[in-house]
């Protein structure tokens, strides 16, 4: 390794830690302010749950984690868009896989994020299902608060319904689906029902 390789490191987990600062567009959307939601609490999230899925899946759980962790990094130099934007705005995100990934002194994260956007092998089918599991849940926590268009996003318009299966179908394996199922239904504060006590120790 020389120097010239570990600046070159260096200057990438500096570029990694500028995660924290970009916010997922859905906000505008959602008409929410919640500034806990960023591509870094987003990546973090999806890596768990890519973690997990791996585990259930019986694949490479470092190869998931890994396409989990870096799968948004390309926002870090085209911020997010959602689908609204995505209609007239051009991402060249080969260009910067390219330039993020390219130069390090090590192939490994390109070859991986390679691998994700191809979404053929079962780690990287299960990575997207994790980013998509994340999103999920986060749905779940806006509809808990009472947000009306996360609702709508999840459940579909009063009236049409249906939106729940269809947010299932997206889900190709079958751990993806049986956490999607669960999560679609489980009240997002069901993990301290059974902790919470009026006595002190």
């Amino acid at each position: 390794m020389t120097n010239e390789d570990n600046k070159k490191i260096v200057q990438f987990i500096f570029k990694m830690g500028t995660m924290r600062k970009l916010p997922r567009i859905h906000r505008q959307v959602f008409l929410t302010d919640d500034m806990s939601d960023n591509i870094a609490t987003h990546s973090y999230r999806v890596t768990v749950i890519g973690w997990f899925l791996a585990k259930m899946e019986k694949v490479d759980p470092y190869k998931v984690a890994m396409m989990c962790l870096i799968h948004d990094m390309p926002e870090i130099r085209s911020n997010d868009h959602n689908w609204i934007h995505k209609k007239y705005v051009k991402i060249f995100e080969e260009e910067i896989k390219q330039d993020q990934l390219g130069t390090l002194p090590f192939n490994d994260l390109k070859e991986i994020v390679d691998e994700y956007d191809k979404r053929e092998s079962k780690e990287a089918i299960l990575a997207k299902e994790a980013d998509l599991l994340d999103q999920l849940f986060l749905l779940r926590e806006y509809v808990w608060q009472g947000n009306k268009e996360a609702q709508i996003w999840l459940e579909g318009k009063p009236g049409q319904g249906g939106e729940k299966d269809k947010y299932l179908e997206r889900f190709k394996t079958e751990s993806g689906k049986a956490i999607a199922r669960v999560a679609i239904n489980e009240d997002p504060s069901s993990w301290w029902n059974e902790l919470w006590t009026d006595k002190n120790r």
